[in-house]
């Protein structure tokens, strides 16, 4: 039984190691929207978690996994051999092992069950700018940066070959940007030369379907002399 008890205890803490560290890896990271710093965190890092983890489950169940009884024992004759003290498994270490086991079934749960991701997958959100009366485009591509806010990463938007648009008299930025995560929390900010940086919110839920249309276009959250506008569409990919 105490093999057996070892070997679990090794086990669960390279299945801990191995998930611990693949999942610093991509926190670290941060946003991975082709999944290939996810994939190289769980296959190619991991394991060396995995490794500790399973060195450090076995010796912390030799250290602290069994505990002797401190019941007294009985009085024998001199001539008569003690009996050898009962082991028993160690509270705080079995406390321990549970809350590993919870913490790696909701991870589990999380990720393969509920998922973080889009149920559409990779969705295509279409972000358009309007700017006011007389302002101009920039000249160059480069002078137009748009950051998208999905969960706690973010991502830069891409602009097409026809990113200078027009809305009748009024100049336009055409833009689109993938979303991947399930989250209530989405934003997008525009920054162009000489013009404070403007932030707008993405009202969408949090797993959302396609939309029909384009939203109204609105200003920024913060009001801004320079007024310019936004509105957005969202597309499935399949």
């Amino acid at each position: 039984m105490r093999f057996i008890l070892g070997f679990l205890s090794g086990l669960l803490g390279a299945l801990a190691g191995w998930s611990a560290l693949a999942a610093l890896v991509v926190m670290l990271a941060g946003p991975d929207r082709d999944g290939g710093i996810a994939m190289g965190a769980f296959f190619d890092i991991g394991p060396i978690g995995g490794v500790v983890g399973l060195v450090a489950g076995i010796w912390l169940f030799v250290r602290f996994g069994l505990v002797r009884n401190v019941a007294p024992e009985p009085v024998t004759e001199a001539h008569e051999a003690a009996p050898p003290r009962a082991t028993r498994l160690s509270f705080p270490f079995a406390i321990t092992v549970l809350l590993v086991v919870a913490g790696l079934g909701y991870w589990g749960w999380y990720e393969l069950i509920r998922s973080p991701n889009l149920s559409h997958g990779f969705m295509t959100l279409q972000v358009e700018f309007r700017l006011p009366p007389g302002m101009s485009l920039p000249d160059q591509e480069e002078d137009v940066h748009i950051e998208v806010e999905e969960a706690t990463g973010y991502a830069n938007a891409m602009l097409p070959p026809n990113w200078r648009a027009h809305d009748g008299d009024r100049k336009a930025i055409i833009s689109t940007v993938s979303l991947m995560y399930k989250t209530r929390h989405r934003a997008v900010s525009l920054t162009l030369p000489d013009v404070p940086t403007q932030r707008w919110s993405i009202d969408l839920p949090s797993d959302p379907d396609p939309t029909p249309g384009f939203s109204p276009w609105r200003t920024a959250s913060e009001p801004s002399p320079a007024r310019i506008e936004m509105h957005f569409r969202l597309s499935a990919d399949r």
